[in-house]
């Protein structure tokens, strides 16, 4: 990850497998350290760490209750507390690999409820659906109408405000203009943290267009949805119990209001597995909502957690806002948008450029210094941060905080090293 190698220099190394073991094992630069804020993963919470040796040492998969007992009792129990979370007091629900296979499975369940002869003929006798999310949708969206063999074509990309939120009123023109169009609009999927500007679409104007079209409404929640388990931040998800009806991959999970649902979608009754004589409650046999056969046992993670730190522990994670304050401190330092969530975007802007923002270059300028201290602090090998364009935005650095381990010190040098590496641009 850090520093770079390039495909030149590929040559020179090693790949042959050796017969005697490979000693010592080479030492690298993994994306956990404390500060890599490259994407929406980083860190290594040791809960979670020893979670994975156990399901990695157990070797099981939970697809049956013989198999994996107790794990499939803990994912059930996180399940419980997620739709606890949303509002609702039953409901149904699976672990996914993550929050695109959820986004997929969502997609393949609303045309399920509203077709259930998809599930044997296909997409044959079916009208032509209309999918709609909004432009800063996750692309998950995407690649899972071309994997359902409903079209890309058929996803519909609804304008958003300055802050990337939907527009609800765009919504509803854009629905309007599909049916006239001859096409059935099925399904809605709004976002609860977009993935740049870390933006909340409003759940509640939406719940309404829904349900006045009678649509499935799915909210992908994969990196906002922990502002549910903060008191401070929660408001971000108003309305997000209305859903109609409503699974919500909460980054690896999906819970859904519908009891039964993902079984008749996705349930093949294999019968070395899933036998309906068994000597204990088959219902405990949730392996068969799932598309996958052998699945990871993630639940243990998450629970042991969330055993650990509490609930309100796991909340603190996302409350703490030292770098926007700092941010804000600091000369050359100019945020595009006051945040609602982690996503903390922002230009550094150099001296040679301060104080020039009417020049008809300023900008063209500014958009080259985020990629030029990207180079910089890869081939030192310091740290690591993303940077985008965003619409008519030029360039600009997107810090994501993830890892629990990080700290003000960590904070303090990632502003530092920014403004060593930018000075001189």
């Amino acid at each position: 990850m850090c520093p770079p190698h390039f495909p030149h220099h590929l040559p020179y190394l090693s790949l042959s497998l050796p017969c005697p073991p490979l000693t010592p094992p080479c030492p690298r630069v993994p994306p956990g350290h404390p500060r890599f804020f490259n994407q929406l993963f980083s860190g290594l919470d040791h809960h979670a760490l020893a979670g994975r040796f156990l399901t990695e040492t157990l070797n099981t998969t939970p697809y049956t209750y013989e198999v994996a007992p107790v794990l499939l009792l803990m994912e059930e129990q996180v399940l419980a507390k997620l739709r606890e979370l949303v509002g609702w007091s039953s409901g149904d629900g699976i672990f996914a690999p993550g929050g695109s296979m959820s986004n997929m499975l969502a997609m393949n369940v609303a045309r399920f409820q509203r077709f259930p002869e998809s599930r044997s003929r296909g997409n044959w006798d079916l009208p032509r659906l209309g999918l709609f999310a909004s432009q800063e949708s996750h692309y998950s969206i995407l690649k899972g109408a071309a994997l359902l063999g409903i079209g890309t074509d058929n996803v519909h990309l609804v304008r958003t405000d300055e802050r990337g939120k939907m527009i609800p009123e765009e919504l509803e023109k854009e629905i309007q203009r599909v049916k006239a169009e001859g096409s059935e609009p099925l399904f809605v999927c709004a976002t609860s943290g977009t993935t740049v500007l870390g933006s909340f679409d409003p759940l509640d104007a939406i719940a309404d267009v829904c349900a006045r079209h009678g649509l499935w409404l799915h909210v992908d929640a994969a990196w906002g949805g922990s502002a549910l388990l903060s008191p401070q931040l929660r408001h971000l998800l108003a309305g997000i119990h209305r859903y109609v009806p409503p699974p919500v991959p909460l980054r690896r999970c999906s819970p859904s209001q519908i009891p039964g649902l993902l079984q008749r979608c996705h349930g093949m009754g294999a019968t070395y597995l899933f036998q309906r004589d068994k000597f204990y409650d088959v219902s405990l046999d949730t392996g068969d909502k799932s598309p996958q056969c052998g699945r990871r046992a993630d639940g243990l993670k998450l629970w042991i957690l969330w055993k650990a730190v509490g609930t309100r522990g796991l909340a603190r994670r996302v409350e703490r806002a030292y770098l926007l304050e700092q941010v804000k401190r600091r000369e050359g330092f100019q945020l595009v948008m006051e945040p609602e969530f982690l996503n903390l975007c922002f230009w550094f802007i150099p001296p040679s450029l301060r104080g020039q923002h009417s020049s008809p270059e300023f900008w063209d300028k500014l958009g080259k210094v985020a990629p030029a201290i990207k180079e910089k602090m890869m081939r030192r090998g310091s740290m690591m941060v993303g940077y985008q364009p965003h619409g008519s935005r030029v360039n600009f650095f997107r810090q994501i905080i993830t890892n629990p381990a990080v700290t003000r010190r960590d904070l303090d040098f990632f502003l530092d090293e920014i403004q060593e590496l930018g000075r001189d641009l």
